[in-house]
């Protein structure tokens, strides 16, 4: 009962934030008032389903709604609702691109009811949501609020949270420490493994020739801001997201594969550069060694602490500080 409180708290919190925030990116953007209000309650259903998988007490009222077959039901139809409630606003309905999202959004949900649970199953899921995510397919089927501002994100946040939940709860992963609030051991792992890396981060951005040192030009209090604000973000969507899916759950199932902690972590990092090969042109063969090298501290952390959210705070630190202090 308190957890849950706590979540209807924070729901509250984050709905409020949401609309503060619509306000003053509508009047940043130039974006009628009246669009952004009517766009508005898509992200707001979408904060609610994206808190679910970081609070175990209302994930574990969710596993007790009915069998499997139902939940994937439920997971389905909340990953289609943000999305029926924006596109009357945006007109960028278009039968292929909704089709192509049906597919995937069933192939996520009902993936471990339709699927047994085996390493090679784990492993074309992992596949399919990252080729997926990397895709277009979001732009394309959420449309733009104005021509210049693209609804993608609330299909990433989706998809994001879909693959959570689906391996959750449908999969039923063990003795994973997962969630949005890191603990007093998780931020002291994590800063010192994000310590650890900055010297030999600093030194392959060097070698490989990727960006340069071109601190934010902004005023002090802007600077601030701009840091909490990037660090947040990061750690609550890419960091959380690529550190449960690289972290928990391949490097885990690699450790388990090879019988060793440290072989996992090797191949899981590899991985993980691989997987930023197509940012910006592909092949970025720079970032990719960069981020494999970043894994490896992030999976270093995740094991040390024993906790998702130790990598989640070494992998969002590192990221606000080539954000604030460098540039490609």
């Amino acid at each position: 009962m308190k957890q849950m409180r706590q979540f209807l708290t924070t729901l509250v919190v984050l709905w409020m934030a949401g609309c503060i925030a619509a306000y003053l990116y509508s009047q940043q953007q130039h974006i009628p008032l009246a669009l952004a209000s009517a766009v508005l309650p898509a992200f707001l259903a979408e904060f609610a389903f994206y808190l679910v998988p970081g609070f175990p007490r209302v994930r574990e009222a969710f596993d007790a709604l009915g069998s499997k077959t139902f939940r994937a039901m439920l997971l389905a139809a909340g990953a289609l609702l943000p999305y029926l409630i924006v596109i009357p606003w945006t007109g960028a309905f278009r039968l292929p691109s909704f089709l192509a999202l049906l597919a995937v959004v069933l192939a996520a949900s009902f993936w471990y009811v339709w699927i047994r649970k085996s390493m090679p199953a784990d492993f074309l899921f992992l596949a399919m949501m990252s080729a997926v995510y990397l895709s277009k397919l979001f732009d394309q089927a959420y449309g733009h609020l104005t021509p210049h501002v693209a609804l993608g994100i609330l299909g990433k946040l989706m998809w994001i949270r879909l693959g959570l939940m689906a391996v959750l709860s449908l999969r039923s992963m063990e003795d994973v420490r997962f969630g949005f609030v890191p603990s007093a051991v998780d931020w002291r792992v994590g800063a010192t493994f994000y310590v650890c890396f900055l010297p030999v981060g600093a030194a392959l951005s060097y070698m490989v020739r990727l960006g340069r040192f071109h601190p934010q030009q902004v005023e002090w209090w802007k600077f601030i801001a701009l840091a909490i604000g990037t660090f947040l973000a990061f750690l609550w969507v890419v960091a959380l997201a690529e550190e449960f899916f690289f972290r928990a759950f391949l490097q885990k199932l690699l450790a388990r594969a090879f019988a060793s902690e440290t072989w996992g972590l090797i191949v899981a990092s590899i991985f993980f550069g691989l997987a930023h090969l197509p940012f910006r042109a592909f092949p970025n063969w720079r970032l990719a060694i960069i981020a494999g090298v970043l894994g490896a501290f992030c999976g270093a952390a995740f094991l040390k602490a024993n906790s998702v959210r130790a990598g989640m705070v070494t992998h969002a630190l590192v990221v606000t500080t080539w954000r604030l202090f460098f540039t490609s």
